[in-house]
C-alpha cells in the first residue's frame, strides 16, 4: 500500500519565503559583496584604531587617521609597484613558450607548446578585465570605502541594531560570536598580507642575486600564491625553475636550492612568528574552499573563498561549543 505524504501549509509558506529570500539576496549580491569586503577591511584596521583610541585620540580622529593612511598606502602600491609587475608579467607570459622549448627541447618536439599555452593570454585578459571592471565601478568602490570607514567609526552600530530585534542575553551571545569572527578574520588577513610580502621580497632578492630574468613577476607569483597552502609554494617555484633552466643547468639548481631554503625559513620561522596570533584554517579546508569559490564565482569567488570559509568555520565552532 502506497504511503501518503502530507505537506503542511507551514512547510509551504516557509519554502515560499525561503525562495523569495534567496531571490532578494541574489538581487542585492553586489551590496552584500561590498559589505563583506568592508567588514574584512574593518577587521584588519580596527586594532590600529583601537590602539590610537587608547592613546587618548577620539574615535573619529583615530578612524580617519588609520583609514586614510591605508588609502595612501593603496594608492602608492597601485601607482608605483603594480605597473612594473604587470609589464614584466605580460612579457614573461608572452615568452613562456620559447622558454619551455629552450629548457625542454626533447619534449617540445612532440608537444605543440603554442597550442598548449594558448589559453594563458585568455586567462591574463580575464584577470585584467575583472580587475579593471572592479576599479571602474566607481559606485562600488565608494560603497566599500564608505562602509569600511563607517564600521570603523561606529563601533556600537551593530550592537544597537541587534537590540531592536533581540533581548539583551541574545545580543550579548551574537555580539560575542561576531567579535570572535572579526578578530580571527582580521588577524588572518594581516598575517597573510605580511607573509605574502615577506615571501615576495625574499624571493625577489634571491632571484635578483642569482640574475634570474623576470625576478619581479616571479616574486609576485610567489607572494600571491602564499594564500594557497602546500600547493602554492610548489606551483610558484615551477616558472622560476623554468626561467632559470633556460639560462643554464647551474642556475636552475641554484633557484631550486633558493626556493627550498625560503620554504624551510617559512615553515620553521616566518609562519610561526607572523601567524602566532592568527588562527588559520585547515589546509585541506582552504583548498576545498578555493576550489568551490573559483567554480561558483570565478576569480572573485576564489578571492573571497578563504575569508568566507574562515567566517563559517568560526560561527560553526562557536555554535557547537555553546550546544555542549
Amino acid at each position: 500500500m502506497a504511503q501518503k505524504i502530507e505537506i503542511s501549509w507551514k512547510t509551504i509558506v516557509f519554502t515560499v519565503f525561503f525562495l523569495i529570500g534567496l531571490m532578494i539576496l541574489w538581487q542585492i549580491r553586489e551590496l552584500l559583496f561590498a559589505l563583506f569586503l568592508a567588514f574584512i577591511f574593518m577587521s584588519s584596521l580596527k586594532p590600529f584604531v583601537n590602539r590610537l583610541e587608547r592613546s587618548k585620540f577620539s574615535r573619529p580622529i583615530a578612524a580617519a587617521t588609520v583609514f586614510f593612511g591605508a588609502i595612501l598606502i593603496l594608492i602608492f602600491l597601485l601607482a608605483f609597484v603594480l605597473p612594473p609587475i604587470i609589464t614584466q608579467s605580460i612579457d614573461f607570459i608572452t615568452n613562456l613558450p620559447a622558454l619551455f622549448s629552450s629548457t625542454f627541447p626533447l619534449v617540445a618536439k612532440y608537444l605543440n607548446i603554442n597550442s598548449a599555452l594558448q589559453f594563458i593570454p585568455g586567462i591574463t585578459q580575464n584577470v585584467f578585465k575583472v580587475a579593471s571592471g572592479v576599479f571602474s565601478n566607481f559606485l562600488f568602490l565608494i560603497s566599500v570605502f564608505f562602509f569600511t570607514f563607517y564600521f570603523l567609526l561606529e563601533e556600537k552600530f551593530l550592537n544597537s541594531l541587534l537590540m531592536k530585534f533581540l533581548d539583551k542575553k541574545d545580543v550579548e551571545e551574537v555580539q560575542s560570536v561576531i567579535t570572535k569572527v572579526e578578530r580571527r578574520l582580521g588577524a588572518w588577513m594581516r598575517g597573510e598580507l605580511i607573509l605574502m610580502t615577506i615571501i615576495g621580497v625574499f624571493t625577489y632578492i634571491g632571484l635578483s642575486i642569482l640574475g634570474v630574468r623576470y625576478a619581479l613577476s616571479l616574486a609576485f607569483i610567489a607572494g600571491f600564491l602564499e594564500i594557497i597552502p602546500i600547493i602554492g609554494p610548489i606551483v610558484s617555484a615551477i616558472p622560476a625553475f623554468l626561467v632559470a633552466m633556460s639560462t643554464s643547468l647551474f642556475m636552475g639548481g641554484g633557484v631550486t636550492v633558493m626556493y627550498l631554503i625560503i620554504q624551510q625559513l617559512e615553515n620553521n620561522i616566518i609562519v610561526p612568528y607572523v601567524m602566532n596570533k592568527a588562527v588559520g584554517i585547515n589546509p585541506i579546508f582552504t583548498l576545498i574552499a578555493l576550489s568551490v569559490g573559483g567554480t561558483l564565482g570565478g576569480l572573485l569567488g576564489a578571492v573571497l573563498a578563504v575569508p568566507v570559509a574562515l567566517v563559517a568555520e568560526t560561527i560553526f565552532m562557536e555554535f557547537f561549543k555553546r550546544q555542549k
